[in-house]
């Protein structure tokens, strides 16, 4: 059903290209069958009674259509193939578009691994289907209906060899098919199983190299790897099996023609032309059943894809997208929770319960807490990487679910706990959320971020190349550039989700400093670790257990929060936390 579905789908735009491939394939079918008569023809009527003129005659009209078939057979396939390439372009266009839309709740629920095959292999096993569909499978019913009636018609008394051998090939084949969709189900998830550990151990690399457990991984890797291979020798072996039977099946029913077709000659009940063309369309019917069991062989297979692609392609993203947005602020953003609370689904209790703050125009709130007190996953509802599942966030007084998704991008600046960058240029990367920025943009937001002198050292300054995730800087530099990336942007609402955590502590103090007069006009929200970083903000902020348990000042908190006093004293000592 998923792959009818999917099929039905996404062939819709190209109907009429693929009826003008059924028109073409049923075309150089019928010269292709047409053939065989014309054969008997000239065996019965020309070389029998050495009428050379017969022989020259039918045999331009052979080469016709011989000629015809090539012609009709080269443009379908063609056509075919484009068909079936661009279904696959297509397909990959609309998987990629739902991930991108989904938050990091459906990303999780399937994990990259999965998405990877599913956008890149299961659409491969789709279009594999599709190709063999418009270049074999509409031959095929054609050649064995045309096909039967034209041996018929030579033949009568031969036709039994038919009713023997088309069926034992139908039978034994189903069961073969039939054995390989549990084997072609398990592939794919073995295939996942690979992927994931792969990217894990590349992703990993260093941690394995630092803990030597490069034995342990290759370990880990050759089980999955040995998973695969089995299930793969598997659905390999049942489809060897079917072409030794198809070629046993047509021998043995081309030598039972051979056999009766002497038999009856002898007798003089039929022609050798007739034997001749009999044995020609016997081949060709039972290659088209081939055929058939060769296309349906890859139907349990891209049947498992379809499923995949299908549930993906049906998962709606928590984060959807307002029926009629608000398009524009009518005050200067600020940035409101009011009893917000988020559960993640299949969780035992929530990770954010009853939070109430607000963060004005030229304010700034520290945010700090233990490890797992819900610090991220409260950034992460600003700028609608999840959605609330209680209470609401505001931006400029508008709850960001009733916002234009382009001025919540525009008015929130997001700098994430771990920078990522993406394989281009420096420039490309600062650029990423505000493409028309100036060259003189980017190097101001690189002075602010305590970059400039970094990226000025490189050889080719802004336009120096940068490699996937920024593995060819250091951590800080990464750092500081998605600061920087944020900076350009130039928003109302600044989020720093532990964003300095790489920096030594005077760097992170420069920072911190050029920040102020460049962000004195907005909203802006850190996260911290170290107590030095937001010990001079307005207000500050203590989570435990996704709970609010300390809001005020620095000195305000020392006094009358106990969880702030204990952090405090053991980053700075005793003294700090008197």
């Amino acid at each position: 059903m998923n792959l009818r579905t999917l099929l039905t789908r996404n062939l819709r735009p190209y109907r009429n290209v693929l009826l003008l491939v059924v028109v073409l394939q049923t075309v150089q079918t019928f010269a292709s069958l047409t053939l065989p008569s014309l054969n008997a023809d000239l065996i019965n009527k020309g070389v029998l009674t050495g009428d050379n003129g017969y022989i020259r005659r039918t045999g331009v009209v052979m080469m016709g259509f011989t000629t015809l078939q090539i012609v009709f057979a080269v443009i379908a396939i063609f056509f075919g193939a484009r068909v079936a390439m661009r279904f696959g372009r297509d397909l990959r266009r609309d998987l990629f578009s739902r991930v991108n839309a989904f938050s990091t709740r459906e990303v999780g629920q399937f994990g990259a691994p999965s998405l990877i095959t599913r956008i890149t292999n299961d659409v491969q096993q789709v279009q594999m289907l599709v190709v063999m569909t418009t270049t074999l499978m509409i031959t095929a019913p054609l050649t064995m209906v045309i096909g039967i009636i034209l041996a018929t018609r030579e033949d009568v008394g031969l036709s039994w060899v038919l009713v023997f051998s088309m069926p034992a090939v139908a039978v034994v084949l189903g069961s073969i098919v039939g054995r390989m969709v549990p084997a072609f189900d398990l592939m794919q998830v073995r295939i996942d199983r690979v992927n994931g550990v792969l990217r894990e151990q590349i992703t990993g690399v260093r941690v394995v190299r630092a803990f030597v457990r490069e034995p342990e991984e290759a370990e880990r890797f050759a089980g999955a790897n040995a998973d695969l291979t089995a299930t793969s020798l598997r659905a390999g072996r049942l489809m060897a099996a079917m072409f030794p039977t198809i070629m046993f099946t047509i021998n043995a029913a081309s030598v039972g023609v051979l056999w009766i077709g002497a038999d009856r000659i002898g007798a003089g009940e039929t022609q050798i032309g007739s034997v001749v063309a009999y044995l020609s369309y016997l081949v060709q019917i039972l290659m088209a059943v081939a055929m058939s069991t060769f296309v349906l062989s890859q139907v349990p297979r891209a049947s498992v894809a379809a499923g995949r692609i299908m549930e993906v392609l049906e998962t709606d993203t928590t984060v959807t997208p307002p029926v009629d947005p608000v398009t524009e602020l009518r005050e200067r953003a600020s940035l409101e929770f009011r009893d917000v609370g988020f559960h993640y689904a299949g969780a035992a209790r929530p990770v954010l319960h009853d939070l109430s703050f607000r963060v004005g125009r030229g304010e700034t709130t520290g945010i700090i807490g233990s490890t797992g007190a819900g610090k991220t996953t409260l950034m992460n509802l600003i700028p609608r990487l999840f959605d609330a599942t209680s209470g609401s966030v505001l931006v400029g007084g508008v709850d960001v679910r009733e916002l234009d998704p382009g001025l919540l991008a525009r008015t929130v600046a997001y700098a994430p706990q771990r920078p990522y960058l993406f394989s281009g240029t420096v420039a490309s990367n600062l650029r990423f959320g505000r493409p028309d920025a100036t060259d003189e943009e980017l190097w101001a937001a690189l002075e602010v971020a305590q970059a400039a002198g970094f990226v000025q050292a490189m050889p080719d300054g802004i336009d120096s190349p940068i490699s996937q995730g920024g593995t060819n800087v250091s951590g800080g530099q990464r750092q500081r550039l998605t600061i920087a990336r944020a900076l350009v942007v130039d928003p109302q609402i600044y989020v720093f989700d532990d964003s300095f955590s790489a920096l030594d502590v005077a760097t992170a103090a420069r920072l911190n400093a050029a920040l102020r007069p460049h962000t004195a006009d907005a909203a802006v929200v850190v996260v911290a670790q170290r107590v030095s970083t937001i010990v001079d903000a307005d207000q500050i902020l203590v989570l435990e257990d996704g709970a609010l348990v300390g809001r005020g000042t620095h000195e305000e908190l020392v006094v009358d929060c106990p969880t702030y006093a204990e952090i405090v004293e053991s980053q700075l000592g005793e003294g700090a936390a008197a």
